[in-house]
């Protein structure tokens, strides 16, 4: 349930926007980020389209606007810890993970930040709503990973286990982060989901919109179908044997009272 207290995410949350070889798009998201929201985090992740040129020009004339780079790719875990480093030498206590590809409503995050300002304790997980032209492939492929998630905490409340959109809490993620070899590439929205459930740290699911971007308007996708579906595959296997030592904490996590968006 809600606190009923207005929320404090102005002065406590920051967006961290991990990219790597994003292209045009990078631009157009983070300015689109920066009208609703700041301080914004880029990690430019050992990308090598130059698209990091365009972010550090803006960058001299937004204070708001934080870039750090690095010169390899690190994965997206990689990317969004150096990222939640520098949240918290910041003293800030949340950041919103948003996918710099133009897959994400700029729009909803005043309404996840709100959220999460309400609800510190918990994690905002967005739900992608997926137009009719979204390939059927990611729509249709995150269905077992979301059963496994669910499986894996007992279903525990985690609508949809791949989404990169969401609010968590800094120290818990780094904890998270920090304690485990994985969590780095494709597994990385998987892996943190699942674990900061372990830890305690309650889903809340907002329902959000997902935009795929053609070629044609600069949409690049770092997907490897065989790869990272063989890496989700292991990881699964991973989370399951690890939830099988926890089913005490798992049912009595099961008896908490709900949390709500509103």
């Amino acid at each position: 349930m809600t606190t009923g207290k207005p929320s404090q995410a102005h002065i406590s949350h920051c967006v961290i926007v991990p990219s790597y070889n994003s292209g045009p798009l990078a631009e157009k998201t983070v300015r689109e980020v920066l009208a609703v929201w700041q301080p914004v985090i880029v990690i430019i992740d050992g990308s090598t389209d130059g698209s990091e040129k365009a972010i550090a020009e803006l960058a001299r004339n937004e204070p708001s606007l934080h870039m750090i780079v690095r010169k390899e790719n690190t994965g997206k875990g990689g990317a969004v810890l150096a990222g939640l480093d520098f949240a918290a030498e910041q003293g800030w206590t949340h950041a919103a993970v948003f996918d710099a590809d133009g897959q994400h409503e700029a729009s909803d995050i005043l309404r996840f930040m709100d959220v999460s300002g309400r609800n510190p304790e918990a994690m905002i997980l967005g739900v992608p709503v997926f137009a009719e032209d979204a390939p059927s492939i990611r729509v249709k492929g995150r269905l077992a990973g979301n059963w496994w998630a669910n499986l894996e905490t007992w279903w525990g409340g985690i609508h949809d286990s791949l989404f990169g959109f969401r609010v968590y809490p800094v120290q818990p993620l780094i904890r998270i982060l920090r304690g485990i070899r994985g969590g780095r590439r494709f597994d990385f929205d998987t892996q943190v989901a699942v674990r900061l459930y372990w830890l305690g740290i309650r889903p809340l699911n907002l329902r959000t919109r997902v935009h795929y971007q053609s070629s044609e308007a600069g949409g690049v996708s770092h997907f490897h179908y065989v790869r990272d579906n063989l890496l989700l595959v292991a990881v699964h296997a991973r989370l399951f044997l690890l939830s099988l030592t926890m089913v005490p904490r798992l049912i009595r996590y099961r008896r908490r009272p709900a949390l709500h968006t509103s």
